[in-house]
């Protein structure tokens, strides 16, 4: 059985943002938990008592303490069940919790080989000790089954495929640990339960909705897909930057090119939107956006959800 956890549902920054007054800080800030988000992040499991996660956002810690099932078994003065972090992309918001699991339990990293580079080419990150923590490549259409600490079988397969995005922002105008060649800065995820056949799609970063990727996600049980902005110029409208959704590599929810519209003639039985940025007004239950976004088919999700498939 395919058991899958919300740990956040929110793009960099979270909501609120630290230093935002945006309506959708000022909302959660009133309003306190109901609209509160931690920054983007799944946790998932075949078995109910060892999980992966899928990225390790900066709200790592936070996360793991709201989260029962990835809690320490009883009687044990040092457990996880984490088994592994599976990295789609090597920005800050997918990768500054790794340092948060610096305390020696064992566990894998899995990410392409460009995203490993650039852990390795940072020092910080050394904190996360070799011989516990194992750095695993992984290459795209090239299903894996992620292992358990004691190397045994999950019964899970993951196949990582690329989709349009760009490298981490803080690499513009740098040269790139891992090489500018070849796709492999931004991937999705088919995360599929061998002994049920049941599988789910995490898309958490995605420029623009290709008809390869449509018919990739043609008939999904359920799709977890980018929900940055809802307009492609929002951050710009409200004043809160300079930089598009595109150009930040993120497609909007809605117009013509939007997730939205571009994925509404698709059989998807349950369409979840994740990475919703502050800016969103699809976060705020009375919007129109809300409204709208509901009406198309698509939840907007609070931390914590739990889904079995």
């Amino acid at each position: 059985m395919l058991r899958v956890v919300v740990l956040g549902a929110a793009a960099g920054g979270g909501v609120p943002q630290w230093n935002c007054g945006c309506e959708g800080c000022r909302a959660a800030r009133a309003n306190g938990h109901e609209l509160q988000r931690t920054q983007a992040s799944v946790a998932f499991s075949g078995d109910g008592e060892h999980w992966f996660l899928i990225n390790a956002s900066p709200d790592l810690r936070q996360q793991l303490n709201a989260t029962p099932q990835l809690h320490p078994k009883a009687g044990a003065l040092r457990h996880t069940p984490v088994a592994g972090v599976i990295l789609t992309n090597s920005e800050v918001d997918a990768v500054a919790g790794l340092l948060s699991m610096r305390e020696s339990s064992p566990f894998t990293i899995y990410a392409h080989d460009k995203v490993l580079a650039i852990l390795a080419s940072n020092s910080i990150f050394n904190v996360l000790n070799e011989k516990h923590v194992r750095r695993q490549p992984i290459g795209i259409n090239e299903p894996f089954e992620p292992r358990l600490p004691d190397g045994a079988r999950s019964g899970l397969e993951v196949l990582p495929f690329a989709v349009p995005g760009k490298s981490a922002w803080y690499l513009e105008g740098k040269a790139h640990p891992g090489g500018e060649s070849g796709d492999g800065d931004t991937l999705g995820l088919k995360v599929t339960d061998k002994a049920t056949g049941k599988c789910f799609y995490f898309i958490a970063a995605c420029a623009e909705v290709t008809d390869a990727l449509k018919a990739e996600i043609d008939g999904a049980s359920m799709v977890f897909f980018d929900g940055t902005v809802w307009q492609d110029d929002e951050m710009i409208k409200c004043g809160l930057g300079q930089k598009t959704g595109k150009s930040m590599g993120h497609v909007a929810m809605s117009g013509d090119d939007g997730a939205i519209a571009r994925l509404a003639d698709l059989s998807i039985d349950r369409k979840i939107f994740l990475h919703i940025n502050n800016s969103n007004p699809a976060l705020l239950p009375a919007s129109s956006e809300r409204k709208a976004a509901e009406a198309a088919g698509w939840q907007i999700p609070a931390d914590g959800t739990e889904i079995v498939l």
